[in-house]
C-alpha cells in the first residue's frame, strides 16, 4: 500500500528525520525499516544538490523520500518536486491560504500553478504524463502546524484539497505562545490536542515529530490518536547511542 493511501485510511506510519548530509548516514537510516525519511532543509545546511542525491539514496531502499522544505515558496517546492521527492512538508501553515499556496505550488494547471520543467521526477522528460498522474495520485503535502494562528484556523487548513495531513511542531509552536520548549503547560498541550480532535473529525492523520530516540515515547501519541509520526533525528540516534555507551563505561572504568 502506498504512503497516500496510508495516508486516506489514516493508518499509522512511523518515518524519521534526516539531518546529516552524508548519503551513508541516509542508507543506515533507510535499513532500519522506516516507511518514510524527512529530508529537512529548513533547519540543516543541506543543500539543494545534496538533497537530490539524499532523495536518491533513500528511493532506492524503497522507502518514500519527503522534503521539510525551508518556507511555503514557489521555487523550492518546484525544485525538491522535480528532483523527485515523493512528498513535502511545508512549515509554518498558519491560514488557510497558506495552505492553497503549497498545493498550488505544487501542483499542475488546473488545479495548482506549478511550472511545468522535465527534470528527474519526469524521467528527464521521458514520462511526463506519468508523472503528471502520479502527483494527482500520489504526491503527499503536509501541513506542519507550528504556531498557534495555525491551532486556531486548524479546520479551514484541514479543508483544503490537496492537504493529506499535519504534523505538529511543539518547538515552536510553544514559542508563539511566549514559552519555547514548554510542552508540558496545559495551555500548550490544549492546543496539540485541538488540532488531533481537528484531524479525527475530518478523518486526516494528525502527526507528531518525537525527537526522542526511546520508541516507548511513541507509545503517549500513538494513544493520543497520532498516526504520522516521525521517530528520532539521525544525529539524536548516533547521539544518544554514544553518550549512554561511554556514560557506561565511565562508570564502570574510569574512576
Amino acid at each position: 500500500m502506498s504512503l497516500k493511501q496510508k495516508l486516506k485510511n489514516n493508518e499509522l506510519t512511523i518515518g524519521s528525520w534526516i539531518m546529516i548530509d552524508a548519503p551513508i548516514s541516509v542508507e543506515v537510516m533507510a535499513i532500519a525499516g522506516f516507511e518514510w525519511l524527512v529530508i529537512d532543509i529548513e533547519h540543516t545546511s543541506i543543500g539543494l544538490e545534496t538533497t537530490q542525491n539524499l532523495i536518491r539514496t533513500i528511493q532506492a531502499h524503497n522507502i518514500k523520500a519527503i522534503v521539510r522544505v525551508s518556507k511555503n515558496e514557489e521555487v523550492v517546492i518546484k525544485k525538491v518536486l522535480d528532483m523527485g521527492a515523493d512528498g513535502i512538508i511545508v512549515p509554518m501553515l498558519c491560514t488557510k491560504a497558506d495552505a492553497i499556496q503549497a498545493v498550488t505550488f505544487s501542483k499542475y494547471p488546473p488545479f495548482g500553478k506549478r511550472g511545468v520543467g522535465l527534470y528527474r521526477a519526469q524521467k528527464y522528460g521521458n514520462s511526463f504524463e506519468e508523472y503528471k498522474k502520479w502527483v494527482d495520485e500520489e504526491l503527499v503535502i503536509i501541513a506542519q502546524i507550528e504556531h498557534i494562528d495555525a491551532v486556531e484556523n486548524i479546520e479551514d487548513i484541514l479543508a483544503v484539497e490537496g492537504i493529506d495531513g499535519t504534523i505538529i511542531g511543539p518547538y515552536d509552536l510553544s514559542a508563539s505562545m511566549g514559552s519555547p520548549g514548554s510542552f508540558d503547560r496545559e495551555d500548550v498541550q490544549n492546543a496539540i490536542q485541538k488540532v488531533i480532535d481537528s484531524c479525527k473529525r475530518f478523518n486526516k492523520p494528525s502527526g507528531f515529530h518525537v525527537v526522542d530516540s526511546n520508541p516507548s515515547a511513541l507509545d503517549p501519541k500513538i494513544e493520543q490518536g497520532c498516526t504520522f509520526l516521525a521517530y528520532g533525528i539521525d544525529y539524536m540516534f548516533l547521539r544518544d547511542a554514544a553518550v549512554n555507551g561511554m556514560s557506561k563505561l565511565k562508570d564502570t572504568y574510569i574512576k
